[in-house]
């Protein structure tokens, strides 16, 4: 059932309307409003599926309105109800967020056609938040420690802003993970986010992955092609090993951040682009200075936030939240009940020597419980996670 506010201060026109609309379909629930004031009142106290709203009423117009609802609940797709002088502040509504207007008296077929859009646009909009919100259960951070907790509280003062941040630690520590949460919880969330492998970009293509390219600028460029930097903008960019790039593609990213533009491999025409930048590392990049290896110009550019992540050694108490987390998802991908584990199991994981850090006790946790009995035993870790 599709809840629909008719807000309109014209009797004549309201009930035309709310005729038309529950004619139409008896999955339209439709409420009335007779101003803006009690429009308002009606969005604050119910969630609407789709607003009509006229622009000319008194006490509160709709531009009000939709200023105003658009503060408190974003999603409501608006359509504005314009009459013939009214046209241009229609247009104008459309700069502020209102999905459409129509003109009076409606035209039937257009103000159907246009709900159903607005509706349509809106269980499109639900979809999305629901499929974000399964994207975000993939990079939860698990555990409950020191360290984890440190990393957290600077993730949510770092978020909203759009410092660079350089990710440190070890190969397997979940370094993109941080990524994420610094993305999803940034104001650039709802733009992409794209991952760039730096180590896995052979180094004559890693310019072209990251800036693109033009036709004809190398032998296997049959066409344009825009890069990964144009792919994110309005968004954020993760350099992932960052620590492998080439020192000439190193130099095209260090102009990138001095100047917020790229040029594609192959000419030199100026691409303004809007990016947010996020590295990692499991290298020192010092000693890479030192050695020659990386640019300190660069590495300056991007250290303005250093979070480092640390081993799973150095938090050994969220191993057996991380288990049961492991082990409860493993369960639902292969299909299998739930398995637990016994006291002595969990504390024979939790003395390991953990040097492939949460990714190899995620890969330990999948062996267990795809070979181990119901219950985990001391047995099946020491013979199927022996180290």
């Amino acid at each position: 059932m599709s809840k629909i506010l008719v807000i309109e201060d014209e009797s004549a026109i309201r009930r035309v309307l709310i005729k038309i609309l529950s004619e139409e379909s008896d999955t339209y629930n439709v409420q009335e409003a007779e101003d803006g004031l009690k429009g308002m009142e009606a969005i604050k106290r119910e969630d609407f599926d789709l607003v009509l709203c006229d622009i000319k009423m008194p006490k509160m117009d709709g531009v009000e309105v939709l200023e105003a609802a658009r503060k408190i609940k974003p999603e409501i797709p608006f359509i504005m109800i314009s009459g013939h002088g009214d046209l241009d502040t229609a247009v104008n509504t459309m700069r502020l967020g209102a999905f459409d207007y129509i003109s009076k008296p409606p035209d039937l077929n257009r103000l159907l056609t246009t709900v159903r859009n607005a509706l349509d646009r809106k269980e499109l909009v639900v979809e999305n938040k629901k499929l974000k919100k399964k994207v975000s259960k993939n990079y939860e951070m698990i555990g409950e420690s020191k360290p984890l907790g440190m990393i957290q509280e600077m993730i949510e003062k770092v978020a909203p802003t759009d410092a660079r941040v350089l990710i440190t630690g070890p190969n397997g520590t979940g370094k993109e993970l941080v990524a994420h949460w610094l993305h999803q919880k940034s104001p650039r969330s709802a733009a992409p986010f794209i991952e760039v492998n730096c180590a896995a970009i052979p180094s004559e293509l890693i310019e072209s992955e990251l800036f693109g390219h033009v036709k004809g600028a190398f032998t296997s460029a049959v066409k344009d092609r825009a890069g990964k930097f144009e792919a994110a903008n309005k968004g954020t960019i993760f350099l992932d090993e960052i620590g492998d790039m080439s020192l000439s593609a190193q130099a095209k990213v260090l102009r990138a951040l001095q100047e917020n533009k790229i040029s594609r491999v192959g000419t030199d025409k100026d691409i303004k682009v809007d990016v947010r930048v996020l590295a990692a590392t499991n290298k020192d990049l010092k000693k890479e200075i030192a050695d020659g290896k990386f640019r300190e110009d660069l590495y300056h550019r991007l250290a303005v936030i250093l979070i480092k992540v640390p081993a799973l050694n150095d938090r050994r108490d969220d191993i057996p939240l991380l288990v049961d987390h492991f082990a409860k998802k493993i369960a639902s991908e292969q299909g299998t009940g739930a398995k637990s584990f016994s006291k002595k199991a969990m504390d024979l994981l939790k003395g390991y020597d953990w040097t492939g850090n949460v990714r190899e006790l995620r890969n330990v946790v999948e062996r267990l419980i795809i070979l181990g009995g119901q219950e985990i035993s001391e047995e099946d870790v020491k013979l199927f996670a022996s180290k």
